[in-house]
């Protein structure tokens, strides 16, 4: 007599309801995980800022000496001979506060830089990231707000110094046109901070770029003072894109997007016009770095 034994069924009893899941195990959104990577690392850019405060000191002194001297050296000049009835501290004031974005913005590649020699940046890069681009994202929004505090500094200055403040909507104008700026200038630098071999390399562009700039702007003098080819530079350079609408804005209560700030060789430019001019720039010049920047992060 053939006799078969039955296997006992083993049951899996069910988790209670409120079993305890370990945060590791936690389902996580992409946006929060990706939010929180860009937090920790803007935090540790300010962090630095914090213990060497030397880069916040400079960028606001360097300016407000140009504003100084120049102020004081130009004094004498009759009201009005710049146009609008404007004293040349006021007129310089609006050249002052893009020469600061500016400034700013184009030495935003040299932490990105000092990280990849010193190879941080690779411990970083090993690190379970969702996205690398929290990276480029944190540095940008470092440098922003860094320029602005900056920014809002030589704005308050030059006003106790006699150029006065712009209105409400002009002050909302200055700080969108300034955004554009230090965006463009932003992803320009930090894409040379992966193209540049080393720091020296990039210090050597900035100075190289830096006062050319400025000075073929209409930061210190208005076009009418420019012979016709450097006229020509001028109104086809990025800052006086932004300086000519800031300098409206402080000598006008008044305004609106399609006055004329400027009349250039080929013509006149409006306010939009020259919000759209550093737009356009700022996706020329993320075009043509987008792939450096991946290169970079790899």
């Amino acid at each position: 007599m053939t006799q078969t034994s039955l296997s006992p069924i083993t049951t899996q009893a069910a988790p209670p309801e409120n079993q305890f899941v370990p945060e590791s195990q936690a389902p996580h959104s992409w946006s929060a995980d990706f939010l929180q990577e860009v937090t920790a690392l803007t935090k540790r850019l300010f962090i630095q800022l914090r213990r060497r405060p030397t880069t916040l000191i400079a960028g606001v002194l360097q300016p407000l000496m140009w504003l100084l001297l120049f102020g004081a050296l130009f004094s004498g000049l009759p009201k009005g001979l710049v146009g609008d009835d404007q004293t040349y501290v006021q007129f310089l004031a609006a050249g002052i506060v893009v020469f600061t974005a500016f400034s700013s913005a184009l030495n935003s590649g040299l932490p990105m830089l000092f990280d990849r020699e010193f190879g941080f940046l690779n411990r970083i890069l090993v690190a379970p990231l969702v996205s690398r681009f929290s990276i480029i994202v944190a540095s940008a929004i470092f440098i922003i707000a860094l320029s602005m505090v900056q920014t809002a500094a030589i704005v308050s200055v030059s006003g106790f110094m006699g150029a006065g403040l712009p209105s409400l909507s002009g002050l909302a104008v200055m700080s969108f046109i300034l955004m554009l700026l230090i965006v463009d200038f932003t992803m320009l630098s930090l894409g040379l901070a992966f193209a540049m071999p080393g720091h020296q390399e990039m210090l050597a562009f900035i100075f190289l770029v830096n006062l050319p700039l400025m000075f073929s702007s209409t930061a210190l003098a208005p076009l009418a003072f420019m012979p016709t080819w450097l006229q020509w530079i001028a109104s086809l350079n990025p800052l006086s894109w932004a300086i000519e609408p800031i300098r409206y804005v402080y000598s006008h209560a008044t305004w609106a997007w399609n006055s004329v700030i400027f009349t250039a060789p080929w013509g006149d430019m409006t306010m939009i016009e020259a919000a759209i001019a550093l737009g356009t720039f700022g996706i020329l010049v993320g075009f043509f770095i987008r792939g450096t920047l991946r290169r970079g992060i790899a």
